[in-house]
């Protein structure tokens, strides 16, 4: 079409109506706030001749409202265009309204604004999901960094050597990092993490070697973790089973580990039971690093309590953990 070409009235209607534009005119001097037929549906109410500003402010969500006020009243001082976004409320559902419009001109006829109203709810979603996650992922990687700091420092201090620092803090390391790969959205209010049974078999899966492939079983409750508790569960099985390694049932071919729980009240206890390993003892330093770590995370992140039973047939150890903790 012809720039030099002028459109006709239904033309830019039916332009108008495509991309969801409604239309209004407001009187400053009488309060009169007329709409076509889509501003009339955009803000929930019956089409009428006209409305006045008062009347739609009352669909105006209340932390906004103030604001909308100030800036629709400041459109008789203002030349020019104007913007401005806020939300409406029609019922329960909140929407997000965006106002442009052209200011008071000295030639107005009447003392009147015109402009137009978009549904921008959409867009504002999208924005605030972005938002969230970014402040998510932010939040992730402070706590992340927070826990390699502290690794960092406590292992400096248990290690004997150089190598056995960079091994020690590269497994603990390396166990977070498979833990945090789990953490995502679950439906039905099973969390916002992994699955209990997922996280320990991901966790675990490195350790199951030896003469024959299926060593380690786990078979427990069907429940979410949630981020900070998968972090600190990761901690704690990463150490249990670097320990089954080196000197219980995983420590030898034909040993064996179940891993398996059962549900208590508000508590779910987790147990793990070794098999056909060597003979164990109660270590004589039961204050290391690894024990510490594990204590305080089953204690302060978990809301639970852990107690070992050095049997003659292979350590069993009894984790138990608050239900809603484990779920945050």
């Amino acid at each position: 079409m012809p720039a030099t070409q002028e459109w006709r009235p239904e033309q830019l209607r039916r332009a108008i109506t495509a991309a969801g534009v409604a239309l209004w005119a407001w009187n400053v001097d009488t309060d009169a706030f007329t709409m076509d037929e889509l501003g009339f549906e955009l803000w929930g109410l019956p089409q009428r001749d006209e409305v006045t500003f008062e009347q739609l402010s009352a669909r105006i969500h209340p932390a906004d409202r103030d604001r909308v006020r100030s800036a629709f009243a400041a459109t008789r001082a203002i030349l020019g265009p104007y913007e401005t976004d806020f939300r409406i409320m029609i019922g329960d559902e909140v929407r997000w309204v965006a106002a442009r419009g052209q200011g008071e001109e000295d030639d107005a006829v009447a003392h009147t604004v015109y402009g137009i109203f978009l549904d921008v709810t959409g867009r504002k979603q999208a924005e605030e999901g972005h938002e969230l996650l970014a402040g998510e992922m932010s939040h992730r990687v402070k706590n992340l960094l927070a826990i390699a700091s502290g690794l960092t420092a406590i292992s400096s201090r248990s290690a004997e050597t150089v190598e056995q620092l960079a091994s020690d803090l590269t497994e603990r390391l390396s166990a977070l990092g498979r833990a945090h790969d789990l953490v995502r959205p679950l439906p039905d209010g099973q969390g916002d993490a992994a699955l209990l049974g997922d996280l320990i078999a991901v966790l675990l899966a490195p350790y199951d070697l030896g003469g024959f492939k299926g060593r380690i079983r786990v078979a427990v409750e069907r429940m979410g973790v949630g981020e900070k508790a998968a972090t600190a569960l990761a901690l704690v099985i990463h150490e249990l089973a670097t320990n089954a390694m080196k000197y219980g049932a995983l420590s030898v071919p034909e040993g064996t580990l179940d891993v398996s729980s059962t549900s208590e009240g508000d508590d779910i206890v987790l147990t793990w039971l070794e098999h056909g390993g060597p003979e164990v003892h109660a270590p004589d330093d039961a204050r290391g690093f690894g024990s510490k770590l594990v204590q305080r995370s089953v204690t302060h992140q978990l809301g639970g309590t852990i107690t070992y039973d050095w049997a003659e047939t292979g350590l069993i150890v009894t984790i138990r953990m608050n239900r809603a903790r484990l779920a945050a």
